[in-house]
């Protein structure tokens, strides 16, 4: 699913072939229209222009912890990119005149292939465990490790950059 680019450099061991160390669950799965990596938008901007929106279902031992997150407007998602390879240390983005580590991209490609997202809540309900997202950007049946409500007065850093990039 992932190509090999020039400059890229791998880990001499792959994490996933590693014993489990943080006994992570799984605590629901994304319902999104993405079905392949090649239709997926590569962000939470480019999935919202592309519309379409999106499902959390949080499994039934995990709905217990939903009541109260009605009151957010946005929620943040953490997510498992399971098809992401996980021994790819420094990559070669195609946008980029030269290969970066991996914990200076946003790539899926990581050690750890956990995906941060920031979706807008549409609706919930919490009996079916069902949360409707504006949008996101992960394949179909993307597993979510944890789910926090957004609070803009302590998660948005309106000053924050990163050298070389032109964001507004």
């Amino acid at each position: 699913m992932f190509e090999t680019r020039a400059g890229e450099r791998l880990l001499e061991t792959d994490p996933a072939d590693m014993p489990p160390d943080g006994h992570v669950v799984f605590i629901g799965r994304i319902a999104s229209p993405w079905t392949s990596r090649a239709t997926c938008p590569k962000n939470m901007r480019a999935a919202r222009e592309a519309g379409g929106g999106a499902t959390l279902l949080v499994d039934p031992p995990y709905r217990a912890g939903l009541p109260g997150l009605e009151r957010a407007s946005h929620v943040i998602i953490l997510s498992w990119l399971h098809h992401a390879p996980r021994n790819l240390i420094v990559q070669k983005p195609r946008h980029a005149a030269e290969p970066k580590g991996v914990f200076s991209l946003r790539s899926p490609a990581r050690p750890n292939p956990v995906g941060l997202h920031v979706a807008k809540l549409v609706g919930l309900d919490i009996g079916s465990g069902r949360i409707e997202l504006d949008a996101i950007d992960v394949l179909d049946g993307t597993p979510v490790i944890d789910l926090k409500p957004y609070f803009a007065s302590t998660d948005a850093f309106a000053d924050a950059t990163i050298a070389g990039r032109d964001e507004p």
